[in-house]
């Protein structure tokens, strides 16, 4: 496949997947469409594995691998459907384009061989003034959006937290494997959760965009934009594949403006520039510190 294509392909997914998660659960609950998604997911994931042949180890350092996975994919995807109702689609993309800072922190603290450097303080200084505009924006909305970013947050945070942990634990596991490893594990939890919590209780109307919505999440924002994306990240450099998340919220904040109608204030601009340009310079000094 051309890296180019593969290129253009991760940005298209990762633009519109916060757009179709605010679909998938407009007229069904949240957790109704979050279980739907990780269902078709693990279905599509299964038959990559069976085509590809690939083993699914699962000797300790595998298990302990997969269940960090998984508390990406059930925690923190858990939490972002529960907080995409309440705030503009376009800022799902803005907010987990915090992602990079949170695991150069966290990397700090569980991986040794990092360090932190004023110049990168500056940048979390900058995407923190970012965010707070944007927090500024949602008191203008009403409280849920606020505990919508919150929780939007809390996904962001755990999607790093699961990077670092896999990092420390250097199973050296092929994506895929790691994939579906942690959909083996967070699937069976989600299915539980659904009956616990709603019987499982199927909706009695399912609109067009709602079934395409968790469809197009099911069976190519999940498998497909996860194996695009780890194919670009062996074949082109960090600092390019980094650019990827300075891309998509321009993106997704334009797609939500004129698809779904969602405000574009210059408040929400002047914020999600802040962040974009600490991404940036964050990216850059990353670069500069690995070339010295």
């Amino acid at each position: 496949m051309s890296i180019a294509l593969a290129y253009v392909g991760v940005i298209l997914i990762w633009s519109t997947t916060p757009l179709a998660i605010k679909w998938s659960a407009e007229d069904v609950s949240y957790l109704f469409g979050v279980t739907a998604r990780m269902s078709l997911g693990a279905v599509c994931l299964l038959v990559l594995m069976l085509l590809t042949r690939k083993p699914l180890p699962l000797h300790a350092k595998a298990r302990r691998t997969y269940l960090a996975v998984a508390l990406h994919l059930y925690a923190g995807m858990l939490i972002t459907y529960w907080g995409a109702r309440f705030i503009p689609s376009g800022w799902i993309s803005v907010i987990y384009g915090l992602s990079p800072f949170m695991t150069a922190l966290l990397a700090v603290t569980f991986l040794p061989e990092n360090r932190l450097s004023l110049g990168k303080l500056f940048c979390y200084l900058l995407g923190a003034c970012g965010l707070w505009l944007m927090f500024h924006s949602a008191m203008h909305l009403n409280q849920q959006a606020i505990q919508g970013m919150i929780a939007i947050l809390i996904g962001a945070f755990l999607q790093s937290f699961s990077a670092i942990w896999i990092k420390r634990l250097k199973a050296e596991l092929p994506a895929l494997t790691q994939i579906s490893g942690g959909m083996l594990f967070s699937l069976p939890v989600y299915l539980l959760t659904w009956y616990s919590l709603e019987q499982g209780q199927w909706p009695e109307t399912l609109s067009t965009q709602t079934q395409w919505s968790i469809i197009y999440l099911g069976l190519i924002a999940t498998p497909i934009g996860f194996a695009l994306y780890f194919y670009v990240l062996t074949h082109l450099s960090a600092i390019t594949v980094a650019l990827i998340t300075l891309i998509t919220p321009v993106f997704a904040l334009f797609l939500g403006y004129r698809v779904n109608h969602e405000p574009l204030t210059l408040k929400i601009l002047a914020g999600t520039s802040l962040i974009l340009f600490a991404l940036m310079l964050h990216a850059l000094l990353d670069r500069r510190q690995r070339l010295n």
